[in-house]
């Protein structure tokens, strides 16, 4: 009877960790799918753009920013500051953007500062989803004497926003730079900039667009689900790498074009298709062909940033190669962090529980997001 007893409480004990591990994955997948219930781009609603022409004494900055960021100005709030209220606020507008936005030649800040409305740049709907969000501004500014060094300080951003950044094009004497200011960066030389200067830009914002690409990171963490040893994993995302960047090049030169939301769709069914091959699959056969075959269609989606930023032909494949490895540096973090956390996991008994609940959220997610690009534009 003691023998009965005893083997009845053992089970019970050993059924209450099984619901306990059941629990915590079940927690796990639905705290993956709504952590990332958002859409995928909605931090590109914190996207600011400056075209600056640059001619003598004279430098125009035709600036389309969030109108939350002069919210203040905006007395009908209709998210759209209008010419008069422009008119009303001249001073007031003046003063705050002189605080945010501030152009430095050989030490001397600007003479003037002129605000008017502006014709915005044009931003596709791909980029900015509710573009009625953003406001349009002209700032003029003039110096007594022709311009030979110039820098700008740009700090006009969302507050606590880490994605949030103005992606801007100088024009001067035919040529053109291109600059990336963000909340870590926001000083940039406008005249002679080095290259450098560019690169650096681009490698900042190709690390941003994947690790805020929640998308692309379900895809890679789906692959890797299956498990393998580090030099297959790296032969994996090597493939993948190879693929997605031949397509990024392609579609940043204009050579390639498909509309974004066909492809958004295709990267939406790609990570569900890899995430539920995990749910039947044993072994990662294969999985590099794959990781080509769908990198193909995620360089698409990687090139619509720079589509978007109309690239001039001067420094354009220093632009795009740098964007292109800024996004491998941050795919590789990535994918040394799953890496690591998937070899712990496999320690405990419950693992392939783990893997296959994950898994699961992973095609939720990707079903919620097929749903809205599909049928909700």
């Amino acid at each position: 009877m003691i023998f009965i007893n005893l083997k009845n409480i053992l089970r019970s004990h050993a059924q209450f960790h099984r619901y306990m591990r059941i629990s915590i994955a079940l927690l796990l997948g639905l705290g993956l799918s709504l952590s990332l219930s958002t859409p995928s781009q909605a931090h590109w609603a914190d996207l600011a753009v400056a075209d600056i022409q640059i001619k003598q004494q004279h430098v125009s900055v035709n600036l389309t920013v969030p109108t939350g960021l002069v919210a203040q100005f905006d007395d009908d709030k209709n998210n759209q500051l209008s010419d008069s209220e422009l008119t009303k606020h001249q001073t007031a507008i003046q003063d705050f953007l002189n605080q945010k936005i501030q152009l430095t030649s050989a030490g001397q800040k600007q003479n003037s500062l002129v605000i008017k409305s502006a014709t915005a740049k044009k931003i596709s709907a791909n980029i900015i989803p509710t573009p009625d969000t953003h406001s349009n501004l002209l700032l003029q500014y003039q110096w007594t004497a022709p311009l030979s060094q110039l820098e700008m300080k740009y700090d006009l951003f969302v507050p606590g926003v880490d994605t949030a950044r103005c992606l801007t094009q100088v024009f001067r004497d035919g040529k053109v730079d291109n600059i990336v200011f963000t909340p870590t960066s926001k000083t940039a030389a406008l005249i002679d900039a080095p290259i450098s200067q560019q690169i650096t830009s681009f490698i900042g914002l190709g690390i941003e667009h994947i690790w805020t690409g929640y998308d692309h990171i379900l895809f890679l963490i789906s692959l890797l689900m299956l498990g393998g040893e580090l030099g297959y994993l790296l032969k994996v995302v090597t493939a993948f790498s190879l693929s997605h960047s031949v397509t990024l090049f392609l579609a940043a030169l204009n050579i390639v074009s498909v509309p974004s939301r066909w492809v958004e769709i295709a990267i939406a069914l790609s990570i569900a298709y890899i995430a539920s091959e995990n749910l039947w699959k044993k072994q990662p056969q294969a999985r590099w062909q794959l990781a080509f075959g769908f990198g193909l269609i995620h360089g698409l989606g990687f090139s619509s940033v720079l589509q978007e930023l109309d690239l001039p032909r001067t420094n354009l494949l220093a632009s795009i190669a740098s964007f292109s490895v800024g996004i491998e540096l941050g795919q590789f973090a990535i994918v040394l962090v799953v890496y690591f956390l998937l070899s712990y996991l496999r320690k405990f008994p419950w693992d392939l529980t783990i893997r296959r609940l994950i898994s699961a959220g992973v095609i939720v997610m990707s079903a919620i997001w097929f749903w809205e690009r599909a049928f909700m534009g």
